[in-house]
């Protein structure tokens, strides 16, 4: 039985499938979240597992979402078992071997494709931006997106954090009859290649540094992999590239670069007054004064430069880029203000990279010139800590005092000596400590706070509320 959607992501005037039912095999995870809400929104019947429940899960289910955190076959929906051919199964490759419903709909003969097949098959006839690189990449998108919102322009976006304007991971368009009335802004994943199924009119790659070596092997592979996700630059696209990187020479795109200070976009008067950078865009058009951002951080003001270039591409006036990246209020877990007084100031931060953790750092170095700093870090994945351990220790010691956490494994195995502990002794602190996640608030109760960060992409976020309440507690009495 054939099914047409009509409705308001991508424009067109319909678009045609057998499916009717979506069953996302990790619906909790970021981007998979996005696509659960694209589906939802234009009609579709919607499920999905998750290992464990989350407040993304939570939200999930609160907006008719049918979530179960057990693989067992029975808990899927019925309705996603009567026809496999109405059924489209979306899953991301983190799913471990031997997971039953997986295994289940192999078995039976389901349509299964990955995360990233699927938002290739959205964005095809899209006007796409996509928006790539190891790192500031969700904050890059997220401010094209706000960007070209606040302007007007009628946009759908998928992303990878939520945001703080908009409470989502996912910006749904207005109706329309046109689908090149469109813009489609696109996180571009370079993990497990995800982002080689995309075909975007405009292109941000905001850095190429070593990562993912689990699964590219060696940063010359990675490249290679950027230099053909840019290589699928539509004929007669942009490549808004940062100055230095090498890939111009892999694609037939218009290519301009930007960064702090070189390019064709660049910031100038950069200084920082009250806990705020302030800046002028310079642009090929002339130059955009006076740019109060209040998402801090060198590389924010790197990410707004690239973003702001894509808009103004798009049409966004300079008026409307400055009243927009005055308005942006950030990405949940980058660079985010969970207290900020007088006495006391608490960030957490997704950084994971040691690039990452170094621009962090660095910034926040800035905004509280003098101050101390104590650090929380979780390390991610035991091949990351292994790979690129001197990096880490070296970014690290940005830090007054640094407490490490045991390293998070996702989907990954332990491998023999490949520690904290490891990476602990490669750090040249005088104040630094090993310390389990249940120790952390009583080692925190006993210590003078002035500037406290957590870092890391694994589960520390789950400590942020917990420490937050605990150190607003003597100012409650």
């Amino acid at each position: 039985m054939s099914k047409v959607k009509t409705g308001p992501p991508g424009g067109q005037k319909s678009f045609t499938t057998s499916w009717q039912h979506i069953f996302f095999v990790g619906i909790g995870g970021i981007g998979m979240s996005a696509l659960a809400r694209w589906f939802i929104a234009n009609g579709f019947d919607v499920a999905g597992y998750d290992r464990t429940a989350t407040p993304l899960t939570e939200a999930l289910k609160s907006e008719g979402i049918a979530i179960c955190y057990d693989d067992a076959v029975e808990d899927i929906p019925v309705t996603f078992l009567v026809n496999y051919a109405e059924t489209l199964v979306v899953y991301t490759p983190a799913i471990p071997a031997g997971h039953r419903q997986m295994d289940y709909f192999r078995a039976q003969g389901y349509t299964m494709q990955k995360r990233s097949q699927v938002l290739g098959w959205i964005t095809q006839n899209l006007r796409t931006v996509g928006v790539a690189g190891t790192h500031g990449k969700t904050t890059t998108s997220s401010m094209v997106a706000h960007l070209l919102r606040a302007a007007g322009v009628n946009c759908t976006a998928f992303l990878g954090g939520i945001t703080q304007n908009y409470g989502t991971n996912f910006l749904l368009n207005e109706p329309t009859e046109k689908a090149g009335e469109v813009v489609c802004v696109v996180e571009a994943d370079e993990f497990d290649r995800s982002f080689l199924t995309l075909h975007p009119d405009l292109a941000i790659v905001t850095s190429t540094d070593a990562d993912h070596l689990d699964i590219y092997g060696e940063h010359g592979t990675l490249l290679d992999s950027f230099r053909d996700f840019v290589s699928q630059i539509k004929p007669g696209g942009v490549l808004f590239m940062r100055e230095g990187l090498e890939l111009a020479e892999g694609t037939t795109a218009e290519v301009l670069e930007y960064s702090l200070k070189k390019g064709s976009y660049r910031s100038d008067n950069l200084r920082i007054e009250n806990a705020r950078f302030i800046f002028d865009i310079v642009h090929p058009g002339g130059i955009i004064e006076d740019v109060i951002m209040r998402v801090p951080g060198y590389h924010n003001v790197e990410n707004a430069i690239a973003a702001s270039a894509a808009a103004m591409r798009l049409g966004v006036a300079p008026e409307q880029i400055r009243a927009g990246l005055a308005s942006y209020r950030g990405v949940k877990r980058r660079f985010e203000y969970i207290i900020e007084n007088d006495s006391l100031v608490f960030i957490d931060d997704y950084a994971h990279h040691p690039t990452e953790i170094e621009a962090f750092l660095s910034s926040v170095r800035a905004l509280y010139p003098g101050r101390h700093v104590t650090a929380i870090f979780q390390p991610h994945l035991f091949t990351r800590t292994r790979d690129f351990a001197d990096g880490f220790a070296a970014s690290l010691e940005l830090a007054d005092r640094l407490f490490l956490l045991d390293i998070y494994p996702a989907r990954e195995q332990p491998i023999p000596g490949v520690t904290s502990q490891m990476l602990l002794e490669k750090i040249n602190l005088a104040d630094k400590a090993s310390i389990a996640k249940e120790d952390v608030l009583a080692k925190l109760e006993m210590l003078d706070i002035e500037v406290l960060v957590t870092i890391g992409a694994g589960d520390i976020d789950r400590l942020v509320t917990p420490i937050a309440q605990m150190l607003k507690a003597p100012l409650a009495n």
